[in-house]
Formats: C-alpha cells, structure tokens, sequence
C-alpha cells in the first residue's frame, strides 16, 4: 500500500471551537482552520489535491492531507473513524458499509467527477491502436498466459507482453475486472501490480511490449510517453476522451468517480465549507485536475445531496 501523504496547507493556530477529529475552526461565517484528512484511490486523489489547493487561497488556515492508499484502503481508514473523507473510484461495497456502520460512521456520497479508464501501450508499440473487449479478456481474464502479442491476435507481431495495472485494493481494479472478465476481482495474477499509477506509467513506457491501464487523468498527464488504446465495446472502436465519457460512447469503461463524507465531520464549518467549494467549483477543479466534469444533472444531485446532509445533522 502506498503510504504517499501530502500536506497541502500550512496548519492554522487560530481560535475557536474544539473539532471532532481535526482541530479547531473558527465560528462559521469567519476564517476558519483546522485540518481535513482524506484517503483512498490515486485515481481520485488529484481532485481532492486540486479542490485542496485551491481553497487554500480562500481559507489559508485549513489544513488538507491527502493519503492515496486505494480505495480499499482509503475505506478501510474511512470506517475506523481516522478520516474525514474518502476518495473513491468505486461505490463503496456492503461488507465496507457494513463495517462503517458497526463503528457508527454514518456518510454521504457525492459524485464528483467522470473518468476514461484508459488503456495504455508504449509509445513505440506501432501494431495496435484498438482492442475489443474481448481481446482485453484474453488478456486479462482469470488464468489467462498470455504473454505475448501474437497471442492476442495473429497478425500482431512475435513481441512479449508485459502487464502493470493497480492492486486489488484499488477502485480502478474492481471497475476493470467487473466490466472486462465479468466478475469483480477476477483477473490473472502474473502481472506488476501497484496502488501508484506512476509506477504502472514507468513500467509500461520503459518496456516496448507493454500493457496498462488507470485512469484517464495520469494518461492525460503522461501523453508524452504513452499511447492510449481505443476500446471496441461492440459498436466499434472509441478512443478515450472527455466527451465520450460524458456522452456514453466510450463503453465500457467510462465511470463516475466519488467522494465519500463523514456525517459527523458536517458539523466542523471547514468540512462543509471544503465540499461545498468543492461542488462549486467542480467544473474548474475537475478540468484542473484532467478529468471529465459532471454533467448539468450530476452537478445537481450532487448539490442536493449535500444540503440534505446538511439538514440531517442540523449544520
């Protein structure tokens, strides 16, 4: 598990109130302080970044902490009570929430972006531009030994094939599992697994034969060392990008992304003062961060959700 944790804003002293799990804050409607944490997938975790950096030049005295452990593991601090907020590339599963709620966490989801998964070869691989679906099962699927190109398709050339995508604590690896092989969690285990996309984008820019896959923002971020596969989900082939996410065209692996809340944590002003800078301002963080943002009804149900949370615990 990857325990990367960036503290983006200096700790305020300030006064005020005491807060339930992250210092003081300030009476609402003035400068507040204290500190949010968050966890959990290194897909989602770049928009928190953003939504962190930019608040901090509206409330220079909150502290924001952004673990990328996964989104299993970002749940499973989540459910212990030790965050505030939990990013997240997948629902959050029953036997999580039930957890959560044995430990008395109550939360709140929020949709906060869209993503492309998106899957990558090296820049020099000259022979393929589109896989269907199920050539991603050939590849991929429970059992499989692939390892070479050719495998996958006779006319490919004579060239190893060498695999990287996320752990299985990953969000990013539930989603691709379920949608290619079927079944959540299914999948070959002779592969270089990691919970940092970086390393997924080093091993697969450094070998000629590569594979990966993550989400569309690291693409995005890597462009210049990767090539980015369209994917044939039977209507022909798509390539990734921000409209044919929105637009449903990119199948199957377009997917929302999601923010999970601690309920308690709404009665802290910086925490709801965080979400709600974060939903109103969605679209500029999200494009920031090189996602896909909501569309004009997901924005709305996020909106809605948050005031009703706000209502639940009397903020």
């Amino acid at each position: 598990m990857l325990a990367l944790l960036l503290t983006l804003v200096a700790a305020g002293c300030g006064q005020g109130r005491e807060g339930s799990a992250g210092g003081t804050s300030a009476d609402a409607g003035g400068e507040l302080s204290g500190r949010i944490q968050a966890d959990g997938s290194s897909t989602v975790g770049p928009f928190t970044t953003a939504a962190a950096e930019r608040f901090r030049a509206v409330q220079p005295d909150v502290q924001v902490t952004v673990g990328v452990s996964g989104t299993g593991g970002g749940f499973e601090r989540f459910c212990r009570g030790e965050t505030d907020l939990s990013n997240a590339s997948r629902p959050i599963k029953d036997e999580e929430a039930e957890i959560c709620e044995q430990n008395g966490i109550e939360f709140v989801e929020f949709q906060v972006a869209n993503d492309a998964l998106t899957v990558v070869v090296n820049p020099g691989n000259d022979w393929v531009d589109c896989l269907t679906v199920e050539q991603l099962k050939t590849i991929w699927g429970p059992g499989s030994k692939v390892a070479n190109w050719r495998d996958v398709d006779a006319s490919f050339p004579d060239q190893r094939l060498r695999l990287f995508g996320p752990g299985t604590d990953s969000g990013t690896f539930d989603y691709f599992t379920a949608e290619i092989n079927g079944e959540e969690g299914a999948s070959r285990s002779d592969y270089a697994a990691s919970e940092d996309d970086n390393t997924i984008v080093t091993g697969v820019s450094g070998e000629l034969g590569g594979l990966g896959y993550f989400g569309f923002s690291y693409f995005e971020e890597n462009q210049d060392t990767l090539k980015a596969l369209a994917i044939d989900g039977g209507d022909g082939c798509v390539e990734p990008s921000a409209a044919a996410a929105q637009d449903g065209t990119y199948t199957p692996l377009s997917r929302p992304l999601y923010l999970y809340a601690k309920q308690e944590s709404f009665t802290r002003p910086e925490v709801e003062e965080f979400i709600r800078f974060a939903l109103d301002n969605e679209t500029e963080i999200a494009e920031a961060a090189q996602y896909v943002p909501m569309t004009e009804e997901q924005l709305d149900q996020a909106h809605s959700d948050f005031e009703a949370a706000l209502e639940e615990v009397g903020a």
